[in-house]
């Protein structure tokens, strides 16, 4: 019973969402898409502040940093810890409805809170949380997103997050060298900005994709102390294993995906790089440049991000 309210909460506030954002297109019907794309940013600020306000703990990190696996590695550690269904996946408040002591836990790209706070230059709403920044390095996460934004995408977040038109001739490095939508540029922006707020946040921990990749019980770990979560070795070890990038890739292609709510589902099951676990590489925008490209995109790089992410 309890399962199938929580499932139900879900699909309203999911509901709720995709009815307000629909409303909002239609009352602005003839209005400059400009315009349209400006209030429905601030429309998703509205819904990101008031989950962020009531969430216990916050999962924040770029799009295409690894979230999807961080998300199935500490859902399944509380479906194992509470005897929750194994293919569950953490959102927001939906395993809190079903067992009080799992913390209410927002996984967020903070696309949009600033548009709605106004506030670009600060990250005021996070101080009073516990926060949980995941980063990974840009170069990799530019990468990704060239593949995200060709393959993945759905044409509704391309114009709203300053994306390339769907069908522009755009080479992957001149994606990556480029200013808006995913470039590398936009992910130094994000990460810089965060480099300087976040010694204003009350209770702060800063996980590399790198090290959760090369030492992964021991990053979970870290994250479990910091939200105050007592696992044995048992339950860490099944998470690990559960979220370890070959079975992320069965989930993926099986029906299990259908747990994930659109998550894990690949948009052609024939296309590699349309799938949401493509390749996990540590370093692998390298294989896709000659010598002078990644000399260039390293030089970028070393001019641009703060060196307390240590990736340059």
């Amino acid at each position: 019973m309890k399962l199938a309210l929580s499932n139900l909460r879900h699909a309203v506030r999911i509901g709720k969402k995709k009815l307000s954002r629909r409303l909002l297109h239609l009352r602005m019907r003839g209005q400059p898409e400009s315009k349209i794309l400006q209030a429905e940013r601030r429309l998703r600020g509205v819904e990101q502040y008031k989950t962020l306000r009531n969430s216990d703990v916050i999962f924040v990190s770029f799009g295409k940093s690894g979230r999807t696996w961080l998300r199935v590695m500490v859902s399944h550690l509380f479906c194992v810890k509470y005897h929750l269904p194994e293919n569950m996946i953490l959102s927001y408040d939906n395993f809190h409805a079903l067992n009080a002591a799992v913390p209410k836990i927002f996984f967020t790209h903070d696309n949009y809170i600033k548009d709605y706070t106004g506030d670009f230059d600060s990250k005021a709403p996070f101080y009073d949380k516990p926060v949980v920044l995941l980063v990974r390095d840009p170069r990799d996460v530019a990468v990704s997103q060239f593949f995200q934004w060709k393959h993945r995408l759905k044409p509704s977040k391309v114009a709203i997050n300053n994306y390339p038109p769907r069908d522009a001739e755009v080479s992957l490095f001149d994606f990556v060298m480029s200013e808006g939508g995913g470039g590398m540029a936009e992910v130094v922006r994000y990460m810089n900005l965060w480099a300087r707020e976040m010694h204003k946040v009350d209770r702060f921990l800063l996980v590399r994709y790198e090290d959760l990749r090369a030492r992964s019980h021991e990053q979970l770990r870290r994250m479990l102390d910091f939200m105050q979560v007592d696992a044995s070795d048992e339950q860490v070890n099944a998470a690990v294993e559960y979220s370890s990038f070959d079975n992320m890739k069965k989930i993926e292609s099986g029906a299990q995906s259908r747990f994930s709510g659109g998550r894990m589902k690949p948009r052609d099951k024939d296309n590699p790089d349309s799938f949401k676990v493509r390749r996990a590489k540590v370093g692998g925008y390298r294989d896709y440049f000659t010598d002078d490209e990644v000399a260039a995109i390293d030089a970028r790089l070393a001019e641009t991000l703060d060196p307390m992410y240590e990736y340059v």
